[in-house]
């Protein structure tokens, strides 16, 4: 825990009373941590999740960038949903309280153009919006950022789960190169640091995520007989319920027969192996990364390049000859400090697989039981999510953000409830919650999406 103390910053005095009267005394760890670079005009990238305080963090390195003489924008944050942005956009003003000079203004879609043009021509210092409306003001230039100081992607991996990398890219080239770049998100994947290498100039990386260790995995084998294999694996996923879950097999016949037995027993489950065609693999990985499929049953091959946040667990239907390959199978779970779980199922004949895996780790293995499983074709339990089809993707010129205005409207659902966005040339997916489906299904029917009417329904693949 910090014991740091904002008193120790080199803030304008202003600032300091303000968030002393506002109770915030001692710095939370992601603020200790990256306050400091961003007061001396550094890039930084923060791995921080939602509650670790990191809008008072650039919100703070913000507003002491501020020239309140200048009423021209001067520091945006981009955020993914309109819900964010109202919170990040109070969160500021609250921290602004110190003069009554500041002008912070909100912009995101779902709410009416007119008021957002008036405010804008009056002057604003600080604009906080969604990619989509932030798009639509800087084409309409009426919103200018050529005096832009600081710019904030909060929540970025978010926003590139929600498909809008594109919009991101379009509104920061309206942005001076010469600015500072904060990026927050809560996981360090792949796409996060490509989008930090586009954008950011020698960031510096801060992290209060503990490192990745063999410890963030719990690994555990179970030896089962060959024909009680498929109930074993059963038992498993009802014991442990996993929101994903990828079960490895050796073949595509085992891939294929094992999905569909899963299946047959109330599982949510999709197969991924090479005799997919792309069309039907984009489908199948569309479901299960943006969690309206729970399990999926792949083979080594098919699984390259899988990288699925927040997967809960790996199952080894089957153990690999190779141990290295099953380092390999289990470190697509406990990642971005979450714990992971690896379960193994083996028969006696493969119990020299299992002495490799020793010898390679250097640890010997857990061994667990499994207990007498029925199989049945009650469903077991949904998974979180409902994928939507769309028959219109980027032909239709269909974005992200036009599919999220769309359903966060006046009278819709909250942009909480939307998942992952996925537009591919003619059609596009959306992931939302099991307890939103049919108003999602009702807002995008009865609305429009690019002033247009477009089909929409539950998919209906696997």
């Amino acid at each position: 825990m910090s014991t740091a103390k904002f008193s120790s910053l080199a803030l304008k005095p202003a600032l300091l009373e303000n968030i002393e009267s506002l109770g915030y005394t001692q710095l939370t760890p992601i603020q200790a941590e990256s306050l400091p670079h961003i007061l001396e005009g550094r890039d930084v990238i923060a791995q921080a999740k939602t509650g670790s305080g990191k809008t008072a963090a650039f919100g703070i390195g913000l507003l002491s960038k501020l020239d309140l003489n200048s009423f021209r924008v001067q520091a945006m944050v981009v955020c993914p949903t309109r819900e964010l942005a109202d919170q990040v956009g109070k969160e500021i003003r609250r921290l602004a309280r110190f003069t009554q000079n500041i002008k912070v203004l909100t912009l995101c879609g779902g709410v009416p153009f007119g008021p957002q043009l008036g405010s804008l021509e009056h002057g604003v210092h600080v604009v906080v919006g969604t990619p989509g409306r932030l798009q639509e003001h800087l084409r309409k230039r009426s919103l200018r950022l050529s005096n832009l100081k600081v710019l904030v992607l909060d929540e970025a991996d978010r926003m590139l789960d929600m498909g809008f990398e594109e919009a991101i890219t379009d509104v920061i080239s309206y942005a001076p190169t010469h600015r500072q770049t904060l990026l927050f998100s809560a996981t360090y994947t792949d796409p996060i640091r490509e989008i930090s290498q586009k954008f950011q100039f020698k960031p510096v990386s801060v992290s209060i995520e503990s490192s990745h260790h063999d410890s963030d995995i719990e690994q555990r084998f179970y030896q089962v007989e060959k024909s009680k294999r498929i109930n074993a694996l059963a038992y498993l996923l009802s014991y442990y319920r996993p929101e994903s879950a990828v079960v490895f097999c050796n073949t595509k016949r085992d891939c294929q027969d094992v999905a569909s037995s899963l299946e047959n027993s109330g599982f949510s489950v999709q197969a991924l192996h090479g005799d997919l065609e792309q069309k039907h693999r984009d489908q199948v990985l569309v479901r299960f990364a943006n969690k309206s499929c729970s399990v999926l049953v792949a083979t080594d091959v098919a699984a390259r390049g899988l990288d699925i946040k927040d997967m809960q667990a790996v199952i080894n239907y089957e153990l690999p000859w190779d141990p290295e390959i099953y380092v390999h199978r289990i470190g697509r779970t406990g990642r971005a400090g979450n714990k992971g779980l690896a379960l193994s199922l083996c028969t006696e004949q493969e119990l020299n697989r299992v002495k490799a895996i020793e010898e390679y780790q250097a640890i010997p293995v857990k061994w667990d039981e499994v207990a007498p499983f029925q199989m049945s074709h009650e469903p077991r339990f949904e998974p979180p999510m409902v994928t939507l089809w769309i028959d219109g993707g980027r032909k239709n010129k269909v974005r992200p953000g036009d599919i999220l205005g769309a359903l966060t409207g006046d009278s819709g659902i909250a942009g909480s409830e939307v998942g992952k966005i996925d537009i591919f040339d003619a059609h596009a997916y959306v992931a939302i919650k099991q307890g939103s489906v049919d108003k999602a299904l009702a807002c995008l029917r009865n609305g429009k999406i690019k002033g247009r009417n477009f089909n929409v329904r539950k998919s209906q693949w696997g």
